[in-house]
This record gives C-alpha cells, sequence and structure tokens, in this order.
C-alpha cells in the first residue's frame, strides 16, 4: 500500500523556495542584519561584513531587482549610492530575528548572547517571537497544519502551468563563501 502525502502541494508552489531563491544565501542575509541594523551604504557594509566588492555589488543588485532594497543617491558627485529597505525588505524582519533567536539558544556560548534587541515602546530587552496574528498566542510548528492555499495547484482542471521557480544556485548566481 502507497501512502500519499497530504501535503504534495506545497511543492507545486512553494513560497519556501521561492523566498529561499531571493535571501537564501549568507552573505544576502547578513546583508539584510546590517540593514536592519541601520546600516545603508556600501563601503560600510563591505567594512562591517568583510566582504570583496564585487560580491557585495552582485548581492546588493540581486536585492535591488527583488525588490528588497531601494538604491538611493546620496552623492551625486561622486555617484554613490545607499541601500535602503523597501517595505518588501521590511517584511523580511521575522525572519532576521528568527535566524537572531536560534543562533542565541543553540550557538552562544555560556555567556549569553552577543546581541540583545530592546523593545523602544516597552523598554525591555526581547527575542522577538512569532505570534498568531488572531489570538496572540506564540506560533509552535506542533500547533500548525498545513494546507493548500488559493495559490495551490490542487487538481483544478485547465489551471496553468505553474513552474517552479528557478533557484539562484542551479544556475550558478549563488558564490557561498
Amino acid at each position: 500500500m502507497t501512502e500519499t502525502d497530504p501535503n504534495s502541494q506545497r511543492f507545486t508552489a512553494d513560497s519556501v523556495e521561492r523566498a529561499m531563491a531571493v535571501i537564501g544565501d549568507r552573505w544576502t542575509f547578513l546583508i539584510l542584519r546590517e540593514a536592519f541594523f541601520g546600516v545603508r551604504r556600501f563601503s560600510q557594509l563591505a567594512r562591517n561584513l568583510g566582504i570583496t566588492r564585487n560580491l557585495l555589488a552582485r548581492r546588493l543588485e540581486s536585492l535591488v531587482e527583488a525588490g528588497v532594497l531601494d538604491r538611493t543617491i546620496y552623492n551625486q558627485r561622486a555617484d554613490w549610492h545607499e541601500y535602503r529597505l523597501t517595505d518588501r525588505g521590511r517584511d523580511l524582519y521575522d525572519i532576521v530575528l528568527a535566524a537572531l533567536r536560534w543562533g542565541d539558544k543553540h550557538l552562544a556560548g555560556p555567556e549569553g548572547p552577543p546581541l540583545l534587541l530592546r523593545h523602544n515602546p516597552c523598554g525591555h530587552d526581547t527575542q522577538g517571537i512569532t505570534v498568531c496574528e488572531h489570538c496572540r498566542q506564540p506560533i509552535d510548528p506542533h500547533d500548525i497544519t498545513p494546507r493548500p492555499g488559493p495559490g495551490a495547484m490542487v487538481d483544478r482542471p485547465g489551471a496553468p502551468d505553474r513552474a517552479r521557480p528557478p533557484c539562484r544556485a542551479e544556475h550558478g548566481n549563488i558564490h557561498p563563501q
């Protein structure tokens, strides 16, 4: 007897795969972290990250093309630009917080986390937990059931064939260092 996966629709239009095509490498994620900490200029990003200038330029170009960052001139005479998070980019904050929280829990030494985040409205340090937007309870993976959404391609006769988005890694555009 063959067991079928009740959630197989997740492979036809997977938002995780699409997101990883945009933010799924180390340098891109670290650029996002810096952007959330207010770092906007190319030279500051290069210095803070210790990344080569040509690799940084490629990652920034990719984030601008994906609509995650806006590129604006801040010095016209020198043609210098800064990079600011767009609304689409700011929506990635929960992902950065989740990575920070995971790193603090599983990789920090006995001294504790190397960075604390103060929630300015209440004045307390926070870990930025993810909560349900309806009941405000913390989300636990054991309390979640995936089900097809309106974008799933499940037994819809005549539905257009929606190809999986190309993974940048398959095309050699991701160069983890």
